[in-house]
Parts: C-alpha cells; sequence; structure tokens
C-alpha cells in the first residue's frame, strides 16, 4: 500500500471542499471567519486519518500472522503485507480492506458519537477518510499496489462490490454531512449567478 496514493487522495476532492469555519464563527456562504490555527489543525486532521489507513494496514498484517515490511515500488514507500496472497487470500483481503475500512470507522464514529461536533481537526480527519475512499475508487482503482486491486484479486469481492461498497458508505457520510449544521460550508455551495462556488471568501477576525 503505497503511502503516495493516500497524500495524492486529498487533492481529488480539494476543489470542492471549501474552507469552513468554526462553530462559533460566522456561518454565511459570502463571509467565513477562520479560527486561530484553523489550517493547522484542519491539515492536522487530514494527516492523522492517512495515519490511520496506514497503520490499520499495518496491524491488520500482524492480526492475521503476516510480517509487514516497508519497502519501495518503483521509488514510492510501500507497506508489503508479508502475505502470500495465493496461498491465503482471504487474509491478503482483509489486509487491502483495513485501510479504507478504518477509516470509513473514525468518519462513521464522527458522525453518530454525540459530542460537540465540528471542530477543524475532525473536519480534516473527514476530508482524509473521504478523499482516500474517492481517490482509491477512481484513478487509484487499480495500479500495481493499489488497494482496490489487490481486493478484487482475492476475488472475495468484484471492484464493481467494493466501489459499490465504499463509494456507498462515503456517499452517505457526505450526505449527512451536508445536511448538519455542524459542518456547514463544509462542501462548495451553487453561485447565485449560475456556476459553483468553490471556495469562499476569509475575512480576519
Amino acid at each position: 500500500m503505497t503511502w503516495h496514493r493516500s497524500i495524492a487522495a486529498l487533492a481529488l476532492i480539494a476543489p470542492v471542499i471549501a474552507a469552513a469555519a468554526s462553530p462559533a464563527a460566522a456561518q454565511s456562504t459570502d463571509s467565513v471567519v477562520v479560527a486561530p490555527n484553523y489550517w493547522g489543525y484542519l491539515t492536522l486532521g487530514a494527516t492523522a486519518s492517512l495515519a490511520i489507513h496506514e497503520a490499520a494496514h499495518v496491524l491488520m498484517a500482524v492480526a492475521v500472522g503476516g510480517h509487514p515490511t516497508f519497502g519501495f515500488d518503483e521509488a514510492r514507500p510501500t507497506i508489503y503485507s508479508g502475505i502470500d496472497a495465493q496461498v491465503e487470500p482471504h487474509k491478503q483481503f482483509l489486509f487491502s480492506a483495513a485501510g479504507l475500512t478504518a477509516q470509513t470507522l473514525v468518519d462513521e464514529a464522527i458522525l453518530d458519537i454525540p459530542h460537540a461536533r465540528g471542530s477543524a481537526f475532525e473536519r480534516g480527519v473527514l476530508a482524509g477518510g473521504i478523499a482516500t475512499t474517492l481517490f482509491y475508487l477512481t484513478i487509484g482503482r487499480s495500479g500495481s499496489v493499489s488497494d482496490v486491486e489487490f481486493m478484487a484479486r482475492t476475488h472475495a469481492m468484484t471492484k464493481r462490490q467494493i466501489a459499490l461498497m465504499y463509494g456507498g458508505l462515503v456517499g452517505s457520510h457526505m450526505w449527512r454531512m451536508y445536511r448538519d449544521p455542524h459542518f456547514a460550508n463544509f462542501f462548495a455551495q451553487p453561485d447565485g449567478n449560475g456556476g459553483l462556488a468553490i471556495g469562499l471568501e476569509l475575512r480576519a477576525r
């Protein structure tokens, strides 16, 4: 599982994730006040989501008896499961599915567990989870070390089934966030003059 794919995932939906303020700040689409250190916490949250993805691969490999190692695939840092996918395809499937599954569970917990949600850190975590999933279901769907590619190779699920499962989950998360006022201004909004406003005007406090 290559780290560069997880990092590149953030760029996939960057144009449609607008800068958003903390719950206590103004929530209009044309005037958003950004809290101090907002971008730092947002970046930290996204980084944490990617770290959870990679850590889940390592922990799953150990749990099923594999010996995870770190190497390079065409100069790209990669985590190898240490599992013979031909002999134990079910274990390889669990290893390959662990990253996206862990991120999905964390996002689900943020949206389900009652708490004062909507912080910059949580928004970063959710952005990281959504971006990574969308990346792997689109331009990262195939490849020598793609999670989806490896899951499909085990014949446990087809790529279409994998896309429907994870795509359905991330779609439900996005819909719930869109309707939740705690995450106001998270996504780009329609422009009043037509078209799509993919950013917000930021005004300092």
